[in-house]
């Protein structure tokens, strides 16, 4: 039997190094030491004692013999909001402010230097090569001194940072929220999900609610964190709107693997993991429902923050006065013309603006009934929802042409149209394709403009991981760049100031 979230028995990650009885709940945004603490939300940790009883009524004993079940839990950041709310784009008057935040950047662009080093000097010969500080445990690690752990940003890297992957949070909390109020039961039906499907979609809003309250205590509370925006989505169907969603999750669960690595704060990357593999869940539930094979790669991929950022900002349509701002560039938007229709039974057919709605983002738009895959009861043409769909015609290959068009720099997009679109790239040469492990490039050909847009073509290399896993699967990246430097994707960032347009998320399987 599962018991609705009310019935909150999770534990909340330990922030004291300090010893505890197993029965104790602590809260990541309290210490022990003299660090300042972050904001403590205006609501105080509370007893649900309706929760508290059904818990020892099924049990079948008193609340008191079961550890923590009378422990105060601390509060979500906000209520949920389960109704259909405002969404559309954004209206209001000019920005007084506009653009990134900045303070006079040292530099132009991170020079490309040679490995640290002292990367080159331990010997993985087998054997240990170093005492070791305590038995069963060897040397080396991060964080492993007995320091105790302190959970907040250390950095405005780590600030920037997490404040990106809260926005990304709301959204998402909003979206799922969405989904379930935009369409009855009956077009939940029509399109193979049951009243259990639905429930999983409510279940993953309550994950955003969890994700966002943990984001918002690690940047401190308001004085740090940023607050819930107005959206606007691109679809119109129940399967569109599963693609956009498998979409936007595919971002933001490679926006926070491309920078949790650098973060300075070892204990917000613990903590930021563990939300993002909840992500990473979330993205092949998604797909599932669209009707795509649920991981049809061997890795996930790492995208820059400023990447994320550029994807999202077009679904956002206005932050309150009190939002926080972001450093991250908006790049220049980037569309593919052909983008593969995964709604269709045969996407090699796919032609021109198959997509609805707008961004780089747009889901696949239903096809004709005569075409759609959607309830077609064909092995290896169906994509109605299903545990897994395997297509007999994969929706992309490699020697596809591919046909792009991109915009020039300096357009309002994001929250109240206050982030300006810019690049610091040459002319575009080349198309960057980032999908697993890897950072591929293409000649981008054919280019011309006409009408302030830019358009160029390119063909969709054939490169793989290691054998047996073609590179270019799953819902993946490309941009448009002014060099084939070689990057990798621990330091994939290094490429933006030679980004002139994108990325885009392109449908390759």
């Amino acid at each position: 039997m599962f018991l609705k979230a009310g019935v909150a028995v999770g534990f909340i990650a330990a922030a004291s190094a300090v010893p505890q009885a197993a029965t104790t709940t602590s809260n990541p945004s309290a210490s022990s030491t003299g660090y300042p603490l972050p904001y403590s939300y205006p609501q105080q940790p509370s007893v649900n004692s309706a929760a508290v009883s059904l818990v020892a009524s099924y049990a079948g004993i008193p609340a008191s013999e079961i550890p923590g079940a009378t422990n105060a839990v601390p509060p979500i950041v906000s209520s949920q909001v389960t109704g259909v709310t405002t969404h559309g784009p954004y209206s209001g008057p000019p920005p007084t402010t506009t653009g990134a935040i900045s303070n006079s950047p040292a530099g132009t662009a991170i020079p490309m230097l040679p490995p640290n080093p002292t990367a080159l000097v331990y010997n993985p010969n087998g054997t240990l090569n170093n005492q070791q500080p305590i038995p069963y445990q060897p040397a080396g690690g991060l964080g492993t001194n007995g320091t105790e752990p302190v959970y907040r940003v250390q950095s405005d890297f780590d600030y920037q940072s997490i404040l990106l992957g809260l926005y990304q949070e709301w959204i998402e909390l909003d979206l799922f929220h969405n989904i379930l109020a935009t369409f009855s039961e009956e077009q939940f039906t029509a399109a193979g999900l049951t009243p259990s499907d639905r429930f999983l979609i409510e279940f993953m809003a309550d994950q955003e609610s969890g994700h966002a309250t943990l984001l918002s205590n690690l940047l401190g509370g308001p004085s740090g964190a940023t607050p819930q925006c107005t959206y606007n989505y691109p679809f119109t169907t129940v399967h569109e709107a599963f693609d956009f969603a498998q979409k936007l999750t595919r971002f933001g669960e490679s926006g926070v693997w491309g920078f949790q690595a650098h973060l300075d704060s070892r204990e917000c990357a613990q903590l930021l993991d563990q939300s993002i593999a909840t992500e990473a869940r979330q993205q092949m539930i998604f797909r599932q429902f669209a009707g795509l094979f649920p991981m049809p790669v061997w890795f996930e991929t790492g995208i820059p923050q400023s990447w994320a950022w550029t994807l999202l900002a077009p679904y956002i349509s206005e932050c309150p006065a009190n939002s926080k701002r972001l450093v991250w560039q908006n790049f220049p938007a980037l569309n593919v013309l052909n983008q593969p229709n995964s709604a269709r039974r045969n996407a090699t057919q796919t032609g021109f603006n198959e997509t609805t709605g707008f961004g780089p983002a747009a889901p696949s738009s239903d096809p004709p009934a005569n075409e759609t895959c959607i309830g077609y009861n064909v092995t290896g043409f169906d994509c109605s929802a299903s545990v897994s769909q395997n297509r007999s015609i994969p929706l992309s290959y490699p020697g596809r042409e591919v046909f792009l068009s991109w915009e020039n720099p300096g357009k309002a997009v994001g929250p109240n149209n206050s982030y300006i679109t810019a690049t610091s790239a040459g002319a575009p040469e080349f198309v960057l394709w980032v999908s697993q492990l890897n950072i591929t490039y293409s000649p981008l050909t054919n280019i011309t403009a006409r009408n302030g847009m830019n358009y160029g073509q390119t063909i969709q290399p054939d490169v793989s991981t290691y054998e047996g896993d073609p590179a270019f699967n799953g819902t993946m990246f490309i941009a448009l760049t002014d060099t084939n430097t070689s990057y990798t994707a621990f330091n994939l960032s290094n490429v933006n100031p030679h980004v002139a347009a994108g990325p885009f998320l392109y449908q390759a399987g």
